[in-house]
């Protein structure tokens, strides 16, 4: 049996769907100097399979950026070898900067003040959020 020591100082994402560790990991964190262990289709007892990332030295992460990736992880903060918070990760209904304005003729693709905002208006198969300079809907895309 595969066995992975806990950590000191850092955060465990766990419970993310199997097969979703990998996007997680280079989404958020590919360039990281801190100490990164992935395991995917780890056992588990409430689902099937899932993944874990353990990330040593940094409690830093986009709660939002995992939401659209996958709702269902939870995001534990370990200090001096314990748990001390526990997150749970919920599609963010307002996101700012993940993702670009698919309209061509948005303001914030031609102006560099002008930053994305988006509202969640479906959840329906696909994330679709709402410009808010010009209401043109975008679906998330991993």
């Amino acid at each position: 049996m595969l066995e992975v020591k806990g950590i000191l100082n850092g955060i465990v994402l766990d419970h993310i769907t199997a097969g979703k560790g990998l996007t997680v990991f280079n989404k958020l964190f590919e360039n990281t100097d801190f100490p990164v262990v992935l395991l995917m289709n780890v056992s588990s007892k409430n689902i099937t399979k899932k993944d874990i990332i353990k990330i040593e030295g940094t409690t830093d992460v986009d709660l939002n950026v995992l939401g659209l990736i996958d709702s269902s992880i939870t995001v534990n903060i370990i200090k001096d070898g314990k748990v001390t918070e526990k997150h749970n990760v919920t599609i963010p209904e307002t996101i700012e900067g993940v993702f670009e304005c698919e309209n061509p003729r948005c303001i914030t693709n031609a102006d560099s003040w002008a930053h994305p905002t988006f509202k969640l208006v479906g959840k329906n198969g696909s994330l679709e959020y709402a410009c808010d300079y010009c209401e043109e809907i975008t679906k998330y895309r991993l």
